[in-house]
């Protein structure tokens, strides 16, 4: 059945609405960050640039790495931002835009964050690399959509451990794609759980002039233990990225550069040669 112009919305040029992407312009192994302006730090690697495409925050370098083709994406900050990237992506493998028909064969994406991230436990050192095993949703856009429920126990652990009275999403976790991390595990990679939530002050219990509902939450989720798992950092984006690439069928890994520990109250000193060397270190293991 063909999908409706008002959920499928395509622009006059065959592109899709808000990354302003055709279909031929993505491909198959896509990297994921946040900012725009970080779009370019990825493509300047590249061996070949075959398109740059840009609309509002959504920003897009497709080309060549080492023989490898890669797409690089900005996806702006937050969950509702990956859940219009996600969909979007989607469709742009796995919809013909000609008939507006879901296709028959379901292609799968292999779709890489990287991003930074707050840790919260004293020993995990600023200016490391961390793999995310699970995205722990604090936001809700998982349970918008029909679902298994992702961890159940690790959720229900979640919801057990850290007081949410005073928030209005019960908790998801999703996990990383196991096959895809692990290309990425190193001696340089750490392994860890990581909490996304819905903004990077209150939601994430700091202060400059408001005070947060919940001011005990970063010692909740620091003190945080289930089976022997600890949860780790705080960002974003990782939960969303985990739901949408279950949901959908891809599979998705985050990559955390670690910029500040919640902890220690310590901030990089480099925070952009720690992202360049994450970027690096990411194209590298992609085409390994």
């Amino acid at each position: 059945m063909a999908i409706a112009n008002s959920e499928l919305i395509i622009n006059p040029d065959g592109s899709i609405y808000h990354l302003n992407l055709k279909p031929n312009q993505l491909a198959q192994t896509v990297i994921t960050v946040g900012d725009p302006e970080r779009v370019k730090e990825v493509s300047k690697y590249f061996d070949i640039v075959e398109c740059k495409v840009g609309k509002r925050e959504f920003h897009t370098h497709t080309g060549v790495y080492k023989n490898k083709r890669i797409s690089v994406i900005s996806t702006g900050i937050g969950t509702d931002n990956i859940d219009i990237v996600f969909n979007e992506l989607d469709a742009l493998v796995n919809v013909d835009f000609n008939t507006r028909e879901v296709k028959n064969t379901h292609t799968s994406l292999d779709i890489i964050r990287v991003g930074t991230s707050g840790a919260v436990q004293s020993d995990i050192p600023v200016d490391s690399f961390l793999l995310s095993q699970r995205g722990i949703g604090f936001d809700s856009l998982f349970h918008w959509y029909e679902n298994d429920g992702g961890d159940l126990a690790f959720a229900k652990a979640v919801s057990q451990q850290i007081n949410r009275s005073q928030l209005h999403a019960a908790p998801y976790v999703v996990s990383c794609n196991k096959d895809l991390a692990k290309k990425f595990q190193t001696i340089e990679m750490q392994n860890g759980n990581t909490i996304t939530n819905v903004g990077f002050y209150g939601p994430q219990s700091r202060k400059i002039r408001l005070e947060p509902s919940e001011k005990n939450l970063n010692m909740q989720i620091s003190d945080f233990n289930f089976e022997g798992s600890k949860i780790t950092n705080l960002e974003m984006e990782t939960a969303g990225i985990y739901a949408m690439s279950s949901l959908l069928g891809h599979r998705a890994i985050s990559l955390n550069a670690i910029l500040a520990n919640r902890v220690t109250g310590e901030f990089s000193e480099k925070p952009n040669d720690i992202v360049e060397k994450l970027i690096k270190f990411t194209l590298d293991r992609i085409v390994a």
